[in-house]
């Protein structure tokens, strides 16, 4: 396998790196052309400190005095994270949470499109229509081939997860958002990013305890 060209970027950056390109777009929303690392990072609720040095991935950028250019930036950014056009998804599990997924209209404003979904009861009744097709499971091989995939979100019982992702893994998924509520066991090539709602609700109650 080639190697990526790209730099090795820490993962808590990434995560920032999403956070300011957000705050960029809701300054070009407001005509702002230009914005100083002070005021970028207020909005993004990290240090300016931290801010530069997140952005020194991109060398020496900014001009003192005036700061960032804005559109610049932001394209930087999105070039990075591979948002500057549109990514396609896929969806699997189209239980409540995958359905409701699937009415989420914010996915498309961020650079991705879900472009199928796949159940292990495609036919089923649901209270919502889905946007999209609705596949049998056998078919992530081809249309992950046909529509050149590269990511899915997960969306299916703890019980069939670890085999589904097997399979989305086989069929050359390497990035997948995991709402099922185990940890997958996946190659080094294969990033998953795990959403717990409870962990996430659990971690909350420590804080507004008395």
């Amino acid at each position: 396998m080639k190697k990526s060209t790209r730099p090795e970027i820490p993962r808590k950056t990434i995560y920032r790196l999403s956070i300011y390109l957000r705050c960029l777009h809701r300054l070009r929303q407001n005509q702002l052309e230009t914005v100083s690392s002070e005021a970028l990072a207020r909005a993004a609720g990290v240090k300016p400190t931290q801010l530069r040095k997140d952005l020194t991935y991109f060398g020496q950028f900014g001009t003192r005095g005036l700061g960032y250019d804005v559109g610049q930036l932001a394209r930087m950014i999105g070039d990075l994270l591979g948002t500057s056009r549109l990514q396609p998804v896929i969806l699997v599990g189209v239980g409540n949470l995958g359905a409701a997924l699937l009415q989420y209209r914010g996915f498309e404003q961020e650079g991705f499109e879900v472009v199928a979904a796949f159940d292990a009861d495609p036919n089923r009744q649901r209270d919502r229509n889905p946007k999209v097709p609705v596949h049998a499971m056998d078919r992530i091989p081809e249309i992950v081939a046909a529509q050149h995939v590269k990511m899915a979100i997960l969306a299916v019982p703890a019980a069939v997860a670890q085999e589904v992702v097997n399979g989305l893994v086989q069929a050359g998924i390497v990035g997948i958002l995991n709402f099922a509520p185990i940890v997958p066991h996946v190659p080094e090539s294969v990033t998953v990013n795990n959403v717990n709602l409870a962990i996430e609700l659990e971690n909350l109650s420590y804080f507004i305890q008395e």
